[in-house]
C-alpha cells in the first residue's frame, strides 16, 4: 500500500482532489511525539510512506524525527513560497505528487 503522510485535515481534502490512485493519507493533526511516530511506524513499516510537511518550524522538527527513527520514509516538499500544504496551488502539488510517481487527476482549476 501506497501512504503519504500530512499534517492536517485540509492538506489531506487537497490530496484527495489530486491523487488518481488508491493511497491511504494519514494526517498526525499537529504537534508529532515519538508515541505518535512509533505507533506511525509500527503500522506503516511495510508500506511504501512519502510525508508531505509543512515548510515552518514544526513541519521541519517532524521531518526530523521522521529522519532519525523512520529512515525509509520519502520526503516530499511544497515550496517555501507557500509555506504549507493547504495553501500550495493544486497545480503545484500536483506536480509534486508526479515527481513522486503518483497518478493525478487532471483537472481544469489552477493550470492543471
Amino acid at each position: 500500500m501506497r501512504v503519504i503522510i500530512v499534517e492536517g485535515k485540509t492538506d489531506k481534502q487537497r490530496l484527495e482532489q489530486l491523487l488518481d490512485e488508491p493511497v491511504h493519507i494519514v494526517c498526525t493533526y499537529g504537534t508529532l511525539g515519538i508515541d505518535k511516530l512509533e505507533e506511525l511506524i509500527a503500522k506503516y513499516s511495510e508500506d511504501e510512506v512519502c510525508i508531505l510537511l509543512d515548510a515552518d518550524d514544526a513541519g521541519n522538527k517532524a521531518r526530523r524525527l521522521f529522519k532519525q527513527e523512520f529512515p525509509n520514509v520519502r520526503h516530499l516538499y511544497t515550496h517555501r513560497m507557500y509555506r504549507e500544504v493547504a495553501t500550495t496551488p493544486l497545480s503545484v502539488l500536483a506536480r509534486i505528487l508526479e515527481g513522486a510517481h503518483f497518478a493525478v487527476k487532471l483537472q481544469d482549476s489552477e493550470g492543471l
